[in-house]
């Protein structure tokens, strides 16, 4: 994803001398056709997060569209309070992207792993939040971040991501995406989980249980329209998510279901645990350590389905 990100940036800056982009001392090479072609406008703010969003909120009050990139633990939790008083309050457009999210960088520790982002972020008013699945919906959210006027967190993966589109999508910030159709349950995913959730809707097939699948790369603001027809529709909303339990893709859903008046499909949640995965591991180790897993997936939504059918 990250070398998507690279691409699509330039790209971008060739059509629009306003872009931007500043670094938190990485992906220097990464962004050398950037430096390249518009050298004036690339910044390296070294380890300073919260000074790199003080200078793009300058930045933007001076009429351009900056956009800050480091690993999403430290663009997001060492910069929170410039993140809410220099952009939030003055809503200005500004893109955060946050590189490696959730546990794309498992095998760091604690201090990288970033599983309650979206649930800090979403809280912030004028905020959009953004979880690509693949780099095709990378580019697509990035460029329509560009053109809002507020400020954007653009949650990304790290590096070898499967493609979950055969091309660019015709995506559209706030509306979810269908994935894979399917008639009992839905299953709603955000961010690099997809392959999981789509191998996941294969296997409750093949127990015939049949399972769509829709791609929320928008955490905020929710598709309520979709939302409104999946919960009257089906029996079973599933939720997605490399992110805590706690505050993120499925608390967002829980908290409109809650807000209600009839709503009468069952909600089950997945994310990571309520706890700081403190013994190392690379990323897949850590999903597995989670139970974010097709099969686990899979044999946790049966047993729900299971009570459901016998009601």
């Amino acid at each position: 994803m990250r070398n998507a990100f690279a691409d699509e940036i330039t790209t971008l800056a060739d059509q629009d001398p306003r872009i931007v982009l500043l670094s938190g001392d990485i992906g220097n090479r990464l962004f050398n056709d950037f430096k390249e072609r518009h050298p004036t406008r690339f910044y390296n703010v070294g380890v300073a997060e919260a000074d790199m969003i003080g200078m793009a909120a300058g930045l933007a009050l001076g009429g351009m569209r900056p956009v800050t990139y480091t690993i999403a633990s430290f663009a997001v939790y060492r910069a929170y309070e410039q993140i809410r008083v220099d952009l939030c309050y003055p809503n200005l457009p500004v893109v955060i992207v946050g590189v490696g999210a959730g546990l794309g960088y498992a095998a760091n520790g604690p201090t990288h792993h970033s599983c309650e982002d979206l649930a800090v972020l979403r809280a912030l008013p004028n905020m959009t939040v953004l979880a690509p699945a693949d780099a095709w919906e990378l580019r697509s959210l990035l460029a329509q971040s560009l053109l809002r006027s507020g400020p954007s967190y653009l949650r990304i993966g790290k590096k070898g991501e499967p493609l979950v589109h055969a091309s660019r999508p015709s995506l559209e910030i706030g509306r979810g995406f269908l994935m894979r159709p399917g008639d009992d349950i839905a299953i709603l995913c955000t961010g690099i989980l997809m392959p999981q959730a789509l191998e996941t809707a294969r296997r409750l097939e093949s127990q015939g249980i049949s399972a769509a699948v829709f791609s929320l790369h928008t955490v905020k603001p929710l598709d309520e329209a979709l939302l409104t027809q999946l919960f009257q529709d089906r029996k079973l909303i599933v939720t997605l998510e490399e992110h805590s339990r706690i505050g993120g893709l499925g608390s967002a859903v829980a908290e409109w279901k809650a807000d209600q008046v009839r709503i009468g499909a069952r909600l089950l949640r997945f994310g990571t645990p309520d706890q700081i995965l403190s013994h190392s591991g690379e990323q897949e180790h850590a999903l597995n350590f989670c139970g974010l897993t097709p099969e686990s997936l899979a044999s946790q939504i049966q047993v729900v389905w299971g009570q459901l059918e016998m009601k």
